[in-house]
């Protein structure tokens, strides 16, 4: 049976193949990249994952399939002797984990459960694969992997790499497999002439030895200084007849070296997926140390003879992985584009993303700088967005991915007025800079005191987020309405000045807590003016439990409420008849669930329909806890006394409250008589 597939998804998978192809192209046979690997990485990840979903619409010709790029036509061409593969990628320990599931499962069905498993793990060099083969120990070829059966013969540049030998130290016919990379040092003094010389510059070491190694004037190749690292033989013939082919790979590597080859010798052997974990770790906080680039460890079954029994896929050889390093670009989805008010009053335009895994750390912010930002990126509402984000830094968004376009993406239009600015919302461009504000210099400070008021006790009590949080916030670009609280990222907070661990998995953990939340609480949040915290539960009981019926209030039908006058009722309606305040309502009710609660008792009680006003300072309740008591009991809490008032209840240090009730002669009651009156 036929599943129905939504079009959107059709349309992306499509789109993320053409856009795959094009780039595949630019990088594999132009060596002319327009995005980064992790950003190419990220697009395939995402293919891969529809395709994993979708499996009827995966096609052989994909580029899920492909290992790498049809050979140049300058190049004479060469048919490896050995198909060449390329691993497939893991990014975290999870994954690592269902990749190592995966090699036992198959070990135990080729029946070799009892041989020993360990694991070789081996640094990921970020440059150009070679092929080398040598007859009689010398030098015959250099090739490029090419699409994995036919590469490029380079053999006149290999020559010119002086930590590959020409001739071996034994006469061995060998196929070797190894990397060609250029040192860091290199690509900043070879950059620096290209900028003299008004050069495009090279984007980092890959490209850079790609392009050496595909010169066709071998003098200029070796002006690059290019290196090397030998990791594995492909085919062997050895002149004397007990040679015995290494046992394992780690064996290998040494026997690379006993030839005279060049291996690198970071590698280590674990018997443990925590030993792989812990040498992972290690060199991804060391590998911007080096001076060749690295992307990530591969990791490979150490015994031979299990990797025989394990075999390939259409693509990657089921006994090896790459365990790549967190990427620092990454593609997403910008879902929204939003003002946020600085301290200054100078409006920040931040994207919301689809939440990704950026660094290490999913986050789901991004700031798009001001006006001219956004226009010189052309960045739009739905488009695909390649971000980036390099060590505490917070992610920007580096350039769009175009070709994914549908035509159904927004282009954001700057307003004239914006309603958080206070006032009549007028906003001005700040004179000689790029930067608006708004015109009313307080709208910073009453931003924050909204939210200060929303995180508080008596609304949402979000006890790790006080106002010092809720300061960094703001001032970060991380909110700019109520729900942006909820979809806060560990990711998103980690950057932030004095955020530790402990300090965002607290916050995280509260906010979390937070989403479950009274109606009278949820109202009280919304800083409706006028309304306070005994007119919110007022509301809560006369509009049965419902924000959508509270919003289609008349002021006729909030005038009929013991305790709301002409005044509060204007204010309510007006303040629901706003198009952005219901914006706030509906994206805040996509965040919380309000949690359904009388706040009257459904016993009779002599406390029904009575008025009770409170000064001065409780000993044994807090103030919230008498309030509460007086409203289950079927009572109200007001703050302050009039002729309806029927009870003043006066702790210690009272206040001018306890002197008005005494001349407007309403009883007053001392904390044990209020607790009398409460049990009786």
């Amino acid at each position: 049976m036929k599943r129905n597939i939504p079009s959107e998804t059709r349309t992306r998978l499509e789109g993320l193949k053409k856009s795959l192809k094009y780039h595949a192209h630019l990088y594999h046979t132009l060596d002319k990249p327009k995005i980064s690997d992790e950003a190419y990485d990220s697009l395939l990840l995402e293919l891969q994952s529809l395709e994993e979903k979708y499996p009827e619409l995966k096609s052989p010709n994909s580029p899920s399939e492909r290992v790498g790029g049809e050979p140049l036509k300058e190049f004479v061409k060469v048919s490896h002797a050995v198909r060449q593969w390329s691993y497939d990628d893991v990014f975290d320990f999870n994954g690592l984990k269902k990749w190592d599931e995966k090699v036992k499962n198959f070990i135990k069905k080729a029946g070799l459960e009892k041989e020993k498993i360990e694991y070789c793990c081996e640094l990921k060099i970020d440059g150009l694969k070679l092929v080398l083969t040598y007859e009689n120990g010398e030098l015959v070829r250099g090739a490029t992997r090419g699409d994995g059966e036919v590469g490029e013969d380079v053999t006149h540049n290999v020559r010119t790499i002086g930590s590959i030998p020409l001739v071996l130290k034994d006469k061995v016919n060998i196929v070797v497999v190894g990397e060609a990379w250029i040192g860091k040092k290199d690509l900043d003094a070879i950059n620096k002439t290209r900028t003299v010389q008004g050069e495009t510059l090279y984007a980092n070491t890959r490209n850079l030895a790609a392009g050496a190694m595909r010169q066709l004037d071998p003098k200029i190749a070796a002006e690059r200084r290019l290196d090397s690292f030998i990791y594995d033989i492909d085919e062997i013939k050895f002149p004397i007849s007990n040679f015995q082919f290494p046992k394992n790979q780690s064996d290998e590597l040494l026997l690379l070296k006993k030839f005279g080859f060049k291996i690198n010798q970071n590698f280590s052997v674990f018997d443990n997926l925590e030993g792989v974990e812990k040498f992972y770790q290690n060199w991804a906080k060391k590998k911007d140390s080096l001076d060749y680039g690295l992307d990530g460890v591969v990791i490979k079954v150490n015994s031979n003879k299990i990797q025989k029994a394990l075999g390939y896929t259409g693509k990657s050889p089921r006994w090896g992985v790459a365990y790549k390093f967190p990427a620092e670009q990454v593609t997403t989805v910008v879902e929204d584009i939003v003002l946020q008010i600085g301290r200054t009053g100078v409006l920040t335009p931040v994207a919301h993303l689809r939440p990704v895994l950026v660094a290490g750390s999913n986050v789901s912010r991004a700031t798009l700088h001001n006006e001219d930002e956004i226009r010189r990126l052309d960045v739009r509402i739905g488009d695909t967005v390649i971000l980036q984000k390099a060590g505490d830094v917070i992610p920007d968004i580096v350039s769009v991915v175009k070709e994914l376009r549908t035509g159904k993406e927004k282009i954001f239009l700057w307003p004239t007025h914006v309603s958080q600015c206070g006032g009549d919302g007028k906003i001005e461009r700040i004179a000689g800079q790029a930067a608006w504000r708004c015109v009313d210099k307080n709208s910073f400070d009453q931003q924050k005191r909204k939210f200060y008021h929303f995180v508080s006790k008596k609304s949402f009590d979000i006890v790790d987020c006080g106002p010092k949080v809720v300061d960094v916030l703001l001032e970060q670009n991380l909110i700019s309405e109520y729900a942006d609280i909820f979809s806060l990222k560990k990711g998103d907070l980690l950057s932030l000045p004095r955020f530790a661990e402990k300090s965002v998995d607290n916050l995280l953990s509260s906010i979390e807590k937070a989403r479950n939340v009274t109606l009278p609480r949820f109202i009280i949040g919304l800083s409706i003016p006028q309304v306070g915290e005994e007119t919110a539960y007022l509301l809560t009981e006369n509009f049965q439990f419902t924000v959508n019926n509270l919003q289609k209030a008349t002021k006729e039908d909030l005038e009929k409420i013991n305790g709301v006058g002409p005044i509060v009722a204007d204010s309510i309606v007006f303040f629901f008849k706003s198009k952005e305040n219901q914006k706030i309502i509906k994206n805040l009710l996509r965040e919380v669930e309000i949690k359904i609660e009388s706040q009257k008792s459904k016993v009779k009680s002599k406390l029904q329909g009575k008025i009770f006003v409170f000064t001065g300072t409780l000993t044994k309740l807090s103030r919230d806890e008498a309030k509460g008591k007086i409203r289950l009991l079927g009572g109200t809490a007001s703050e302050s006394v009039s002729k309806e008032t029927d009870y003043v209840v006066a702790g210690e240090n009272a206040g001018s409250k306890l002197q008005r009730a005494r001349e407007l002669g309403i009883p007053v009651l001392d904390e044990a008589q209020f607790q009398q009156l409460l049990q009786d």
